[in-house]
């Protein structure tokens, strides 16, 4: 992430505050709602994938942490029956994801990138204009859920943002106490794959723009953790067409863009 101006690293700043704000506030949805405007700015998702891996892998754990000492607080016990996290249910759900998730991955890795940004703005428009609608993806079969899992499996190890996919599925099985951490447990499951995948292709990681883009991410996580325990308690659907209908035009832009 070499040569661009200074308002670009502002405007990337910016929107990493975003990312983080949203994965902490909803639990899901900080590369989804974020990366249509990166690629904005700079037209290569290999560019920041390694970067909201690394911020997917830190502050999925520390949340997921966190929720599971708060659980044991609450219980009053040290006992593992104080779990905030549906391992079963995780594991199951894995065993359907973890082919498509590698198929995904080396999709990123050998297709060009204005092809990876293409589809990524393409699944952005579908998850959108599903918000926009109020008709997010559901799941209420068996067969469907197999389906949904293993596109967001796959999605996910294209772009890190097969996340409404995946949600649809847990968010039927996963008591509405546990969602949340259980969900941060997979992604950092499913970044690990991925970041593994990036360090043996010799993607360059951006280490040096960790430095000041983590503190960006911080910030807004600080913030999405006051965020969240007010949107458990209202309707989020306003808020879920506004940013639908922000998608869909982000997502024409870039589609309308010329490559370069």
């Amino acid at each position: 992430m070499t040569g661009l101006e200074e308002y670009q690293y502002a405007l990337i700043g910016l929107i990493f505050v975003w990312s983080g704000f949203v994965r902490t506030s909803l639990g899901f949805g900080g590369a989804v709602l974020a990366l249509p405007f990166l690629l904005l700015v700079h037209d290569d998702p290999l560019v920041f994938l390694p970067l909201v891996a690394v911020h997917l892998m830190i502050f999925s754990s520390w949340i997921a942490w966190r929720g599971h000492r708060l659980a044991l607080v609450a219980s009053g016990t040290e006992q593992e029956t104080a779990s905030n996290i549906d391992w079963a249910y995780l594991f199951k759900a894995l065993k359907i994801m973890i082919i498509p998730k590698l198929i995904g991955v080396v999709g990123l890795l050998t297709l060009p990138s204005r092809v990876m940004t293409v589809i990524i703005f393409l699944i952005v428009m579908v998850y959108a204009v599903g918000y926009v609608l109020d008709r997010p993806f559901r799941s209420r079969h068996r067969y469907v859920d197999y389906l949904l899992l293993s596109l967001g499996g796959y999605v996910s190890g294209t772009s890190l943002i097969g996340a409404p996919l995946i949600v649809a599925v847990f968010a039927s099985h996963v008591a509405k106490h546990q969602l949340r951490d259980t969900l941060f447990v997979l992604w950092f499951i499913l970044v690990v794959i991925k970041m593994v995948s990036f360090v043996i292709a010799g993607v360059d990681l951006q280490l040096i723009h960790h430095l000041w883009l983590l503190p960006c991410a911080l910030a807004g996580h600080l913030l999405g953790e006051r965020a969240h325990q007010r949107m458990m308690s209202v309707d989020t659907s306003v808020y879920f067409r506004v940013m639908g209908g922000v998608l869909i035009l982000v997502s024409l832009v870039g589609l309308l863009k010329p490559p370069g």
